[in-house]
């Protein structure tokens, strides 16, 4: 069973930069693309970057594309977000995911997720 744990959600002043970590556990990670999301309260889960089992395949929302760089370590078991040039509306909770396969911007279409790091941007 594939375990996942965010961390480094905080309170963050607009134009700030924050990283985010995800640890893996129970599964080699690098048998899985890894996957953020965000969501906040009343809106959808959003797609925010996913990363190939290799780390050769990258993609972005077009809202934090230029801004937000992910990145894995796979001798680590872990995955990172670095946000920059951070805005309000970057504000949500962020998730960590993962699943076998290609990258996908497609939430249900992953199967573990983790529980969650808060992200608050204050203007």
């Amino acid at each position: 069973q594939v375990q996942l744990v965010e961390s480094g959600g905080t309170l963050v002043q607009a134009g700030g930069s924050l990283t985010l970590s995800c640890g893996v556990s129970g599964a080699t990670f690098n048998a899985y693309v890894g996957g953020w999301f965000r969501q906040s309260p009343g809106k959808e889960r959003e797609f925010v970057a996913t990363i190939s089992r290799g780390g050769i395949f990258i993609n972005y929302a077009e809202s934090v594309k230029g801004r937000f760089t992910i990145s894995r370590d796979n001798d680590k078991n872990t995955m990172s977000l670095q946000m920059n040039s951070l805005l309000p509306e970057d504000t949500a909770r962020y998730y960590c995911a993962a699943r076998p396969g290609a990258i996908s911007s497609d939430p249900l279409t992953y199967e573990y997720w983790g529980q969650g790091t808060q992200v608050t941007v204050s203007s």
